[in-house]
Order: structure tokens, then sequence, then C-alpha cells
């Protein structure tokens, strides 16, 4: 008989010990607590799962945003006069934005989807379809942007304006479900027919959400678990649903604070002349973000590739000056009239497109002239709603028309015994309130009131100084304009520097003498 040559690791899974016949397993050790000894993933002791180290992957259409310090604030004179920018040193954490503004054809999906999966209720659709009639002015000829701008297939690919902060704000809830449906059907968590059933049936108040899926998903249908894997039970069964300490959703899409939207448009890594590039190297913290644009790269707004071919090109859609908003046939100097395709014009430091020019865009921030004397110098914001889900009588969550669960503001009592705040509504935090007995006297003697929500980065009509990352305006957030339109973020979890990166120094242990235990 001849004897095998070789035999696999796989097909001999047992080491047999000469000396005590004792037999080892070939498995993977488990992990364990470090705190209790107990395994992890193991049905013997409760089969707790836990990921290891799960890096965010990046969700569609976003850039990761390296956060650090900057200057936020103007970086000019203020010509204006508002005094509204006061510039500032703050530290932003990293986040991710989209590359892109949002365009017409993915504002067009998303009132595909409302129309089909509410069978087109004209209540629903009334509040997402974008108000064209922005485009009318007494004494111009814009009546054909009215009817073609958004619905044109040549301008699909252009930023969808005449969209409200509050249209914006639920696009990005939206995006959000409809990213993490798609995560959970390719992850066989979602029957892949679920999303077609919901949009031919008209039943949108049984669709997906992200939220109802984690807090209570006995009210999502559709459920289903991996024929094979899959996450276990305590019993060692497949899991139908996942929580989000699975790693598996990401977090919300949502509307980028007036900090991280700042910070990202100087595209500041880009300025800094030795960065971290791998794990084990290390960065200069160098700061060098005094530019007046987003593409500057010194500080009289150049950009210069040694040899000056982008000199005297317009690196931005805007209006260079009263009556001229392209310049003269034959030498068109932005090659855009009105708002230009998404990706044109040149990405700044991070890659993200058009963060000055093309369109101004809605930020998450409630506008105030002097936030910036109030708000925290660590991820700076104004606009803070604190909330809680509803549960009705019997203690049970609700979802309302939109299929989304019903959310209350905390209320005060509830916040009274915290340290770090003591109301559920902050908006008015100090600018506004009887705290700080400074009122506005709203449509009296300002437009300033709870509504009015910032807009940042200069549009298509904009003189240069409205380009600045620095310069801020506001308009309240039910209202639209021509030149207004937006892009999505999301929150980073973990490592700062992003996936392939720790999170903190770590250094080698270092030998020392030891005593010995007596």
């Amino acid at each position: 008989m001849h004897m095998q040559k070789s035999i696999s690791a796989g097909t001999l899974c047992l080491t047999i010990l000469a000396s005590s016949l004792t037999f080892m397993s070939c498995h993977k050790p488990k992990d364990k607590s470090s705190v209790t000894g107990w395994n992890y993933d193991d049905k013997k002791y409760g089969n707790f799962h836990v990921l290891k180290a799960q890096e965010q992957k990046t969700g569609p259409g976003l850039v990761f945003i390296q956060g650090g310090t900057f200057v936020m604030g103007s970086k000019e004179e203020d010509v204006m006069g508002d005094w509204n920018n006061i510039p500032r040193r703050v530290s932003i954490n990293s986040f991710y934005i989209d590359e892109t503004e949002v365009a017409n054809v993915h504002y067009r999906e998303y009132l595909y989807w409302l129309s089909n999966t509410f069978d087109n209720d004209t209540a629903i659709m009334r509040m997402a379809l974008p108000d064209t009639l922005v485009w009318r002015s007494e004494l111009a000829y814009n009546e054909p942007y009215v009817f073609y701008y958004f619905r044109y297939p040549a301008y699909n690919y252009y930023p969808v304006v005449g969209v409200s902060w509050e249209q914006a704000h639920d696009f990005c809830i939206w995006r959000t479900d409809r990213v993490n449906e798609k995560i959970l059907i390719d992850n066989n968590y979602l029957n892949a027919k679920a999303p077609l059933a919901a949009m031919k049936g008209g039943q949108g108040d049984q669709t997906f959400n992200t939220d109802t899926y984690l807090m209570n998903p006995d009210l999502i249908n559709n459920k289903t678990a991996p024929k094979k894997g899959g996450l276990k039970d305590v019993s060692g069964r497949t899991r139908k649903v996942i929580t989000f300490e699975d790693g598996i959703l990401l977090p919300g899409y949502r509307l980028p604070t007036e900090a991280e939207w700042e910070y990202a448009a100087y595209g500041i890594i880009a300025e800094n002349p030795h960065p971290r590039t791998k794990e084990k190297s290390k960065g200069e913290e160098v700061l060098s973000n005094q530019q007046v644009y987003t593409w500057s790269k010194n500080i009289n707004g150049l950009r210069d590739n040694r040899h000056g071919s982008w000199q005297g090109s317009f690196l931005a859609n805007f209006k260079r000056g009263n009556g001229d908003l392209m310049g003269v046939a034959g030498g068109l100097n932005d090659r855009a009239a009105i708002p230009g395709p998404i990706k044109s014009f040149y990405p700044n430091g991070y890659g993200l497109y058009n963060m000055a020019g093309n369109v101004s865009e809605w930020v998450a921030d409630v506008y105030r002239p002097l936030t910036s004397l109030d708000e925290n110098d660590f991820n700076p914001y104004r606009g803070n709603k604190f909330t809680e889900f509803y549960k009705d009588a019997q203690g049970d969550f609700e979802r309302d028309t939109l299929g989304h669960l019903k959310k209350i503001v905390v209320p005060d009592a509830e916040a009274q015994s915290r340290r770090n705040y003591h109301k559920g509504d902050v908006i008015n935090y100090l600018d506004g309130d009887s705290i700080s007995s400074v009122t506005y006297g709203y449509g009296i003697t300002s437009l300033i009131s709870d509504k009015s929500r910032v807009i940042k980065g200069g549009s298509w009509n904009d003189l240069p100084y409205w380009l600045s990352p620095g310069s801020r305006r506001f308009m309240d957030q039910d209202q639209s304009s021509s030149t207004v339109g937006f892009r999505c973020a999301m929150t980073r979890l973990g490592s700062p520097e992003g996936n392939g990166f720790k999170s903190g120094n770590i250094f080698g242990v270092r030998k020392q003498n030891k005593k010995k235990n007596i």
C-alpha cells in the first residue's frame, strides 16, 4: 500500500501527543473577555458577539475628511460690516462629506421612490418637490429654467436648487434608509423583494427605516436570516435581526455643520508638506490655513503648478462683476451661465468639488451673528434639539405616515437634573433666550429667528467675496433659492486618521527590571 505524499492540515485536525495520547483541537482559540474570562462568540458561554475592531466603511458618494484644528471665520476684511464671522480657533473631529453637491438626478430618484411608495400622495409630494419657481424674476426671462432645469436630461448632473433646508434634511433621512436597507439585503437580513413590494404596494408607513429597525425591529416586515453563516443568538441559532454593535449598518447621512463644511472647504490636508501616510510614519503639525479661497495654496489665492498653466483660469463658477456672469463669447471664462455640472471646476485638497461657487449650500446650523463668542471650541454647532423616541400609553413605539419613528423633544423636567444640559431645545441657548436677555425682534428689527439656517460657499450669481469659506449668510429653513443647493455628511466612527490607522499614540513596552512576586 502506497502512502499519500502529503496530508493537509484541514484533513488531519488532531495532534497526537505521544506521551499522554492527549488530543488537542486545531480550531483557532476563541477571543475572551479580559474582565470575566468568558469566551466571546461561544455557545457554551452565552454567544456574546463582539466584532473585531471593525473599521467604518465609506458610504456611497462620501469622502473621508481627516479632522484637526483650524481658524474658523473670516480671512479677509468684513466688507459687509456684519461682524458675524469673527475668527477663532476650533477643532473638528474627522467626518465624511459628499464629493459633490446633490444633483437633479439624485433628487429625482428620491421623488420617484416617494411617488411610488406613497401612491403619489399629494401632501407628501408637495412637501418634497423642489420649488422651480425660484427661477422667476420680474425683470428677467428665466421661464425656461422654471420648466426645464430640474427635469431636462441635459441638467441631470447639475446641482438641485429650489430645495429648502427642511427638504434637504428629509432627503438625508431617506438616503440613510435606502443605503442601510441595501446593506441588510446584501447581507441577507432583509428580503431582496421588500423594496419593490413596498413601492408597488403604496404602503409607505411599512417601509424600511433605520431607527425603527434598531429600536423596534418587530415593526419592520420582510426580515429574514442568512441560510449559511450569519450571527448567532444565545442558543446558537442564526439571528434574524442585527444591532448597531454588529458593525454592519452605517451612521445616518445628515447636513454638515457649519464648522465641518468650512473646514472641509479649505482642504487643509493638502497644505501639510509631510502628512502621516501610513501607521508607522509621523506627520508634521503644520498650520498654514490662512488662504482666502478653497483652491488656494498661497495668500494671493492662486494655484500654480510651477509652469503657470492654470494662471488666469477660473477655478470656480461665480459672477466676476455686475453684468458679467461668464465672460465674452469665444472666450467664456467659467463656461457656465447658471450652475454647472457637479464635477466641474477644480476640486480642493480633499477632492471635493464646488466648495466655492456653483451653488451656495445649506448647513445644519441655526444662524446667530454672535454664536462664535459662545459655542464650544470642539465640534462647534448651534441647533441642538435633544430628542427621544415617543412611546404611547402602552409603552409602544409609533411610526408616522412616512414610516419614521415618532420623536419628541426631551422635556425640561427630565433635563433639570443633568449637569451638562438643562433644556431639551437649546437653539436659543445664551443667545436670544431668557438666560442671555438678548432678543432679535423678528419681523420688527431683524429677520433672524429660530428658523434661520446658515448657507455657505457662494454661488454662480455671487461676487468673489462670498466664495471665501469663512463668509456666511442665512435664510429661513422653509425657503429656497435658485442659488442654494446642498450636500450630505456623515459622522466618522473610530480612528480620526482613517481606516488602517490606530487611535491614540501607542508606544513600545520598555524593558524594565521587575521584582519577583514574594
